[in-house]
């Protein structure tokens, strides 16, 4: 979906950082907790973090962070619900950092922000045993989520 950034944790938030300095995006939306995590010891802070306080499904003491206002979203595995795109579009309109609080699974939530988030956002996410991918969000990476949204919508319909 967008850059693949491979190698270990400081490689990964270094190639970040200046990805972050050349894009200069509006918002930054992390999505997971080890990249949020890695994300804020590597000194990039967030606009808004969705997390479920889960590291490959092993339960973790939440990500010490500051936030202004925390969101809360029941989102079952597989699936995206109403209540998560109310709760981004919210969390991306406050001015300080945000976190969307997940009760369930996180993973598709990046489909969401990449949808939701202002064009020239960034959506960073991790790719387990890999490193991270970081979408720029552009009008043709909207309309790509919004038929692979509306493909799974119809796929679970049937």
């Amino acid at each position: 979906m967008g850059l693949l950034i491979q190698g270990s944790v400081s490689e990964t938030t270094e190639e970040l950082k200046r990805l972050i300095k050349k894009e200069k995006p509006h918002k930054i939306i992390s999505v997971g907790d080890a990249v949020s995590s890695s994300m804020i010891e590597h000194g990039i802070f967030p606009n808004v973090l969705v997390v479920d306080n889960r590291i490959m499904r092993q339960e973790i003491n939440p990500i010490p962070v500051n936030v202004n206002q925390t969101f809360h979203v029941k989102n079952p595995p597989g699936t995206l619900v109403d209540e998560a795109w109310i709760n981004m579009r919210n969390a991306l309109r406050q001015q300080q950092t945000t976190r969307v609080l997940v009760d369930g699974e996180e993973d598709l939530l990046a489909l969401v922000a990449i949808s939701c988030a202002p064009e020239k956002s960034l959506v960073v996410y991790g790719q387990p045993h890999v490193g991270i991918v970081a979408v720029r969000v552009t009008k043709q990476k909207k309309k790509l989520v919004g038929q692979f949204v509306e493909d799974m919508n119809r796929s679970t319909k049937s």
